[in-house]
C-alpha cells in the first residue's frame, strides 16, 4: 500500500461521523446495510450522510451496490486489512536498532 493511499483512508476515518459509519458497516459484516438503515442508526441527515459515504467510497473503504431502489453499503474488509497492516507493518522496527 502506498503512503498516500493510507493517508487518504486514515484522513477519511479521522472524521467522527465517518468513523461511526464505517464502524457500523464493519459490525454489519458482509450483508452490509441500506443507506436508510445507516441513517436510522446514526441519525445523520440524508444529505450529510451521502457526503460522508461518498468520501468513504472515494478512498476505497466502502462499496455501494444498488438492489432495486435500495442502496446497500458494505465495508471493504480487504481495504481495511491493508490499511491496518500498513500501520503495524514496521511496528517497533526502530526499537530493534542498537544505539550508536
Amino acid at each position: 500500500m502506498k503512503l498516500v493511499d493510507a493517508a487518504r483512508r486514515l484522513e477519511a476515518l479521522g472524521n467522527g461521523t465517518r468513523l461511526e459509519i464505517f464502524r457500523l458497516l464493519v459490525r454489519a459484516g458482509g450483508p452490509g446495510l441500506s443507506v436508510g438503515d445507516v441513517q436510522d442508526r446514526t441519525g445523520v441527515a440524508r444529505s450529510t450522510l451521502s457526503h460522508h459515504l461518498h468520501r468513504l467510497i472515494a478512498v476505497g473503504l466502502v462499496a455501494q451496490e444498488r438492489h432495486g431502489t435500495t442502496l446497500i453499503c458494505r465495508a471493504d474488509f480487504q481495504a481495511m486489512r491493508e490499511t491496518l497492516a500498513f500501520l503495524v507493518k514496521e511496528c517497533c522496527v526502530e526499537a530493534a536498532r542498537e544505539p550508536s
